[in-house]
Parts: structure tokens; sequence; C-alpha cells
């Protein structure tokens, strides 16, 4: 890949905005600010986006009525790391309000995008997923936190996308996650590491070896920046069971399409199989002729230990 490519890479996940993405600003005071987005996105459990005051420089994203979740029906956990390293999720809060609707905890680095200006702040770091998952624990834990006993703290699943999916790999060895989504992202080589963007994780590709949990790449085919440190690192991974999925969309995937576009419906399928033991979210990826597979311009491929996944 061409050195001005990487250059330019928060360049290019910029074209979100083309979409028609709300312009952002952000703020760390006063009291927690909250809002619907899309009517609460199209689950059955209508989400809100929120600050909390016991986790800053983070948003959550979460079901409005928190009633029907307790011990025996707990919510898993999205902990979720964002684009061109930014602290903030505006680029990706139509996608992550929609799995929230779902029925889970999102948690993604940052402060919460509201109206206003764009993001323009520091970079944020990897150990802001960290504080995601001791949060989630935390509050789990706590009799005077509306969370309490109503988080499923065994089903965490670590993602982000381009710098989000490299923190995600930084932090791939946490023996609280569930299982990974690495999206539109890769680690790099040594050849091509010279030009990342400063400030970005480059943990080398022996840490791959880390990973203890199902993974799952989303990339957005050949045009996409990261598709082939993505499509590397996914060929290097035969210990734990990974797929790599693409739609031809590139490195701007479809986040920012109503309610995060095809890779909502996607990521949603893998979260729900994976976290939830969704049998039927398992046939989006499982058989030679998996629903994937079938859906407009996707492909798939999988390890020799992915058909094997329950």
């Amino acid at each position: 890949m061409k050195t001005k490519r990487f250059l330019n890479a928060s360049l290019a996940i910029m074209v979100l905005m083309a979409f028609g993405l709300t312009c952002m600003s952000f703020t760390t005071e006063g009291k927690p600010a909250s809002r619907v987005v899309e009517e609460g996105g199209t689950g059955p459990h209508k989400a809100i986006m929120k600050e909390e005051a016991s986790l800053k420089a983070h948003t959550i994203f979460v079901p409005q009525d928190l009633t029907p979740f307790n011990e025996s029906n707990p919510l898993p956990v999205l902990v979720w790391g964002n684009g061109a390293c930014y602290n903030s999720p505006f680029e990706h809060y139509l996608f992550l309000n929609e799995i929230a609707s779902y029925g889970y905890l999102v948690v993604a680095t940052g402060y919460m995008p509201v109206e206003g200006e764009r993001y323009q702040g520091p970079m944020s770091t990897t150990e802001q997923q960290i504080e995601s998952m001791d949060w989630v624990y935390a509050q789990n834990a706590d009799q005077s936190s509306p969370y309490y006993n109503k988080i499923d703290v065994k089903n965490i699943a670590l993602a982000g996308m381009s710098c989000g999916g490299l923190q995600t790999l930084f932090n791939c060895a946490d023996k609280r996650i569930k299982t990974l989504m690495v999206c539109n992202s890769g680690l790099f080589n040594e050849s091509n590491a010279g030009s990342a963007v400063g400030g970005m994780p480059m943990p080398p590709k022996s840490k791959l070896k880390e990973i203890h949990s199902s993974v799952m790449y989303m990339l957005g085919g050949e045009s996409d920046i990261a598709y082939g440190n993505g499509m590397d690192d996914f060929h290097r991974i035969n210990h734990v069971p990974a797929c790599a999925t693409n739609l031809p969309v590139g490195h701007g995937g479809t986040y920012a399409q109503p309610h995060g576009g095809e890779y909502s419906i996607v990521a949603l399928a893998w979260l729900n199989w994976q976290l939830k033991g969704d049998e039927k979210a398992a046939t989006m990826f499982k058989g030679e002729n998996c629903e994937l597979s079938k859906r407009e311009g996707w492909t798939i491929e999988k390890n020799a230990l992915f058909e094997s996944m329950k």
C-alpha cells in the first residue's frame, strides 16, 4: 500500500460525512447528556445514547427501559473503539445505537456526540477499552447502580473500526473477552508499519497469537485501505475460530447509513450468535451456503476451526 494512502487515512474515514452524518460537538461538563437517535433504533428495546457520570470520556448506548433485564436476562456488552483514534463515536453512533436496540449495553470510547461541531480533540487510547470493561463489572456489582445485576459480564465483545480495531487487537488477551470484531482494520506488517498514521497502536503480528476468543473481521473489500492488513491477519489465525467478511464499500463501511446499514445486520448476527447463543443467527455464518453468502455483495472466508464452533 502506498504511504500517502495511510497518511490520508483519517480523511478516508471522514467520507462518512457524505452520507449525511450530523456535525457534532462534545462536552464533558455539567449534567450527563442523553439523546434518542433514530427513534431508538429498529430493535425491540428502543435505545438511548447517553453519558454516565461514573465513566468519563465514554458514550453509552443502552435500552431506554431496563426493567426487562435482570440476572436471568442480562444485557450482553459491546465495547467499541473508534476510527482514526477519535475520542468520540460520532462516526459510528447510528450503528452502535442500532445494536443497543436489540438488547445490548454498548460502551464506546470517547465523548458523546451532540449537535454542533465535529470532535477535534486529543486521540483516544487503548486503555479506554479496559476502562469500559472495568466499568461494566463495577456497575453490575453496585447495588446503587441502575445496571445492578442487569449486565451479562460473561458475554463481552471487544470491537472497533480502523484505529479502534488496532486498539481491540492490542487488548485481545484480556480474559473477559468472549469474542472480537475487527472492523475495517488489521495489524501492520513490518514492511508497511512506517506508513501508519501517528499515534495508532502498533502491536506486531505476533500479537494475534494472544487472541483466545472467536474473531470476525468485517472489511470493506479490496478498496478498503485496511483490506490487505486485515486479510493477512485472518490468514495467520489458526488457533481460534475466525472468519473474514467483506462488503465492497471501502474503508468507510456503512456505519453512517440509516441504522448502520448492512454492517449492523452482520454485526448483530455475530453478536447474537456469540453472546446470546442464537442458533438462527449462526446460520448467517455457518455452512457452505450460509446466509451471508446469499446477501448481495458479501463474501466470507473461514478458517479450519470455524465450522466446528457452536
